[in-house]
């Protein structure tokens, strides 16, 4: 069964490997998700009840009613029939590591932050990132456990523009170790990514900014073993 894809603002090519990109303004969506909750499974719901802040269980609802919109469109299943489950933890094996539809016939990877929401489908491992533009104090203190390589090109800027490349650097950073599964239990000074405008070569995965609202950044990694499906696109914020 087919079913259609949530509607998004305006289109964008997704960069090699990534088969389908969308996302969309947590408000602009808030009363279609939330008219659609039965689409969620039970540990879904729980999870949007548990939430206390309405902005919060909002930007979930959005969140995950189009993950199981989009997942559905790809799988040609009813959004309500996807079944998702998690990976083993990359660091102590536990039931909690990356989300995954059994068997892997479609990768995914999603993020929220302030109002934003940002989704990649991928025939191969993939991590998506969306982040505002720190205040220079955060840039500064949560710096210190970047890449020595990272720590360096950021002190090398002016002050005022370190905030921006920090937020580049930091979600090419997040959609890198959300594909690896790895998560934030990686120390994040590990594996060098770059705060310049292009994102550093990676042997293994393909590191792509995203364009996204003014004040945000984004980035996607997937993994490079597959060749490049076909694209489809379904509204990256930008208009």
């Amino acid at each position: 069964m087919a079913t259609d894809a949530p509607t998004g603002q305006q289109p964008l090519t997704p960069p090699p490997g990534v088969e389908l990109l969308w996302s969309g303004r947590v408000r602009d969506h808030a009363e279609d998700a939330a008219a659609h909750r039965h689409l969620l499974d039970a540990g879904e719901t729980a999870r949007l009840l548990a939430f206390q802040r309405d902005a919060d269980r909002d930007a979930f609802a959005v969140a995950h009613v189009a993950l199981r919109r989009l997942l559905g469109n790809r799988l040609g299943l009813a959004p309500e029939a996807v079944t998702l489950t998690r990976e083993p933890c990359a660091n102590c094996g536990g039931p909690h590591g990356r989300p995954v539809v059994p068997g892997n016939p479609v990768h995914f990877s999603l993020s929220h932050t302030a109002g934003l929401v940002l989704i990649a489908l991928a025939g191969a491992p993939v991590g998506v990132d969306v982040e505002g533009v720190p205040d220079p104090g955060t840039t500064m203190e949560v710096a210190a456990q970047l890449h020595p390589r990272e720590r360096a090109e950021l002190a090398a800027l002016p002050t005022a523009d370190r905030p921006t490349a920090f937020a580049r650097c930091w979600t090419r950073k997040e959609a890198l170790l959300k594909a690896t599964g790895a998560g934030l239990n990686e120390e994040l000074s590990l594996t060098y990514v770059g705060t310049g405008p292009q994102p550093a070569v990676n042997d293994d995965w393909l590191l792509s900014n995203l364009p996204t609202d003014p004040g945000h950044a984004a980035a996607v990694a997937v993994h490079r073993r597959q060749p490049a499906p076909r694209s489809r696109s379904q509204g990256l914020p930008g208009d």
